[in-house]
């Protein structure tokens, strides 16, 4: 406690403040308090800090009570152009500061309440005002405010701003973009005033006056101080009417700033020109057998004059046909003032004039009317086309003719009726052409009609009746309702029998679809024979089934390849497969093996005892083959027995050599 500003209670230790505490001289105190028991020279110390709490005692501090600053209106609205800046020696919101403007004598400002940093609200120019003084009030945040306390925080600053004049302004045109003079004036001749005014200042606001384009014939002149226009040669108003003058107003600021002005001059007409036609030949058509008053053509004079000057009026010049047309005399339109037939006079030779002396030729031809339609030269074709075309290959050039001009004359081709997509015909040439493969087969005949027709807007037309036979091409194979067929017949039938009748269809038709038969393989011996314009299959020598089983080793059949070929050039053919069966009659007896067979055996073997076994072969087949064996003689006292299945002999009774030495059976195979 240097300065004396507390006392401490020495029984109770209580600290006391003795004096006024300043929190911005001292805002923490640090005080050493010792205790001592009695006179005891023992005695202990503690620290005991105090803060010392901000009270609102301290009003915010402009550091300069004035200052001055330059704006340009050049800097656009939102630039900073001042900082204020207050101190406040309170701490806390005591010492926080506000900005505000206290007053103003524009809104052309505004104030950050937190930062004090002053911007421009919109553009301001030193022409209308040269300078602005803001008084700007600052206000610490403490709490509670009271209206002393208040009053005491406010400080104000005066800024005074001064707005600099810089070229910011282009100059602006006040004289008219439009002027007039006549045609003939002397060179020199006061044309147009050009003046533009410019609100800056000094060398800002001086103007000088510049021709940027449109005066490439240097047809005036210009004063570049006064603005004064004259003409620097003499005008012609039929060379040129107007006159387009991009004039500059140039300042002498820097950068310097300009504007420019389209000046129109009009150059007055002086009656100065003669008529002239525009061509000194016309030429047109008219239809024939038109009404009175039709419409022929406009001719048509100018005079490079203007207004009055250039009013023309027309009239025909007396010559052969004249009187067959009249002419308006104000428009050069030229009309018929009889009927025209173009075959009475095709072609009329009239001349013109306008009031002075220009004159003008007009040739007149008389158009023909469509009144012929197109003919061909037969009411109907009929042609014949292989039907082997490539598509797109040509079949008749038909032509039709039409006595008529022009569109009226050009003839066109088209089909008419169903070709189903077979034929197409060029518009311009009538080439008719095919449009895919044909095939006879399908269709063999096609009628359409052919139509021309001429180009005019009426489309007159004829037709004629087109008939197309196709005609065959060998495109066709025979084809065999089978491919592959089966027949059977009894052996031992008498040649010529009838086998199997085959048939193979050609959808050609003449010799291209006349079949024949043949057999091509399988006919070894020439067994078999077919009629070849029937197809009849039958056998030309008798058939064996046996020689037949025997060849073939399985089966008594034969195996035909059969060919059936049209008579077109070249030849087409297919095949089928005929299997003929030979079916088996009993006409085979069984054959033994061996004529006789001889078995020795003692006389002492049991009775069932096997003594032989026969066998016999039969070459018919099925039933026919089945054999059965039989003892017919030789067994008269049952000493043996036969198996009838397998002819397997056995013994049914004791031998005795002594009473019987042999027997001899005679067997029989069925």
């Amino acid at each position: 406690d240097l300065h004396g500003k507390f006392s401490i209670d020495p029984q109770f230790g209580i600290i006391r403040t003795k004096k006024q505490l300043d929190h911005e001289a001292q805002s923490v105190v640090v005080l050493t308090v010792q205790s001592q028991l009695g006179d005891s020279p023992v005695y202990s110390s503690t620290q005991v800090n105090i803060s010392v709490t901000d009270i609102n005692d301290n009003p915010p501090v402009f550091l300069t009570k004035s200052d001055k600053v330059t704006v340009s209106h050049t800097q656009p609205p939102g630039t900073a152009v001042y900082i204020a800046h207050a101190e406040d020696k309170d701490s806390g919101l005591n010492g926080a500061v506000k900005y505000s403007i206290a007053s103003k004598q524009s809104d052309a400002f505004s104030i950050d309440p937190n930062l004090g940093v002053v911007n421009l609200t919109r553009t301001v120019f030193a022409e209308k005002h040269q300078e602005y003084t803001l008084h700007i009030a600052a206000e610490d945040c403490g709490s509670p405010p009271l209206t002393s306390l208040l009053m005491l925080t406010l400080d104000s600053l005066a800024v005074k701003i001064v707005i600099l004049d810089i070229n910011d302004n282009s100059p602006s045109f006040m004289s008219s973009p439009l002027s007039y003079v006549m045609e003939d004036v002397e060179v020199g001749f006061l044309v147009h005033h050009i003046v533009a005014k410019d609100p800056d200042e000094g060398r800002n606001g001086q103007v000088t006056y510049h021709i940027l384009s449109g005066n490439e014939n240097k047809a005036f002149v210009l004063d570049k101080i006064t603005g004064l226009l004259t003409t620097a040669q003499f005008l012609d108003r039929e060379v040129q009417e107007r006159y387009s003058l991009t004039v500059m107003a140039l300042d002498d600021g820097s950068p310097a700033l300009s504007a420019t002005q389209v000046l129109t001059i009009i150059v007055l007409d002086v009656n100065d020109e003669a008529p002239e036609f525009l061509k000194q030949l016309y030429e047109t058509a008219v239809p024939e057998n038109r009404d009175l008053g039709e419409f022929v053509i406009r001719v048509e004079a100018v005079d490079r004059d203007a207004g009055l000057n250039s009013l023309l009026q027309y009239e025909i010049l007396p010559g052969a046909g004249y009187e067959k047309f009249k002419m308006t005399s104000d428009s050069g339109e030229l009309v018929t003032a009889a009927s025209l037939d173009r075959e009475t006079q095709e072609v009329f030779s009239i001349k013109g004039s306008p009031s002075r002396s220009s004159t003008a030729q007009l040739y007149l031809t008389v158009l023909d009317e469509n009144d012929h339609n197109p003919l061909f030269a037969k009411t109907q074709y009929q042609i014949s086309v292989t039907e082997d075309l490539k598509e797109g290959s040509a079949i008749l050039d038909l032509s039709a003719s039409d006595e008529d001009a022009g569109l009226n004359g050009e003839v066109m081709y088209s089909l008419i009726d169903d070709t189903y997509g077979a034929f197409a015909i060029d518009s311009v040439t009538g080439s008719i052409v095919t449009a895919k493969a044909l095939d006879r087969e399908t269709k063999s005949q096609y009628t359409f009609r052919a139509v021309a027709s001429d180009c005019s807007t009426h489309f007159p037309r004829s037709t004629t009746v087109m008939t197309v036979l196709i005609q065959d091409v060998n495109d066709n194979s025979p084809k065999f309702e089978q491919s592959y067929y089966k027949a059977s017949i009894w052996e031992g039938q008498s040649p010529k029998t009838d086998i199997i009748q085959v048939f193979a269809t050609d959808l050609d038709s003449g010799l291209n679809g006349e079949t024949e038969y043949s057999i091509v393989s399988g006919n070894e011996n020439a067994t078999f024979l077919i009629d070849s314009a029937r197809g009849i299959l039958a056998t030309n020598t008798g058939l064996d089934y046996e020689n037949a089983s025997s060849y073939r080793e399985i089966a008594a059949f034969h195996q035909l390849v059969l060919l059936a070929s049209d008579h077109g050039t070249p030849s087409l053919n297919s095949t089928a497969t005929v299997l003929i069966t030979v079916l088996d009659v009993n006409d085979n007896p069984p054959v033994f093996s061996s004529p006789e067979y001889h078995v020795h055996v003692k006389e002492s073997i049991p009775i069932g005892s096997h003594i032989a076994e026969v066998s016999a072969k039969d070459c018919d087949a099925g039933t026919n083959a089945e054999i059965t064996y039989a003892i017919i003689s030789g067994n008269d006292r049952g000493h043996f027995c036969l198996d009838g299945r397998t002819g397997s002999v056995n013994l049914t009774k004791t031998l005795d050599y002594e009473d019987t030495t042999k027997f001899t059976l005679v067997i029989q195979a069925t």
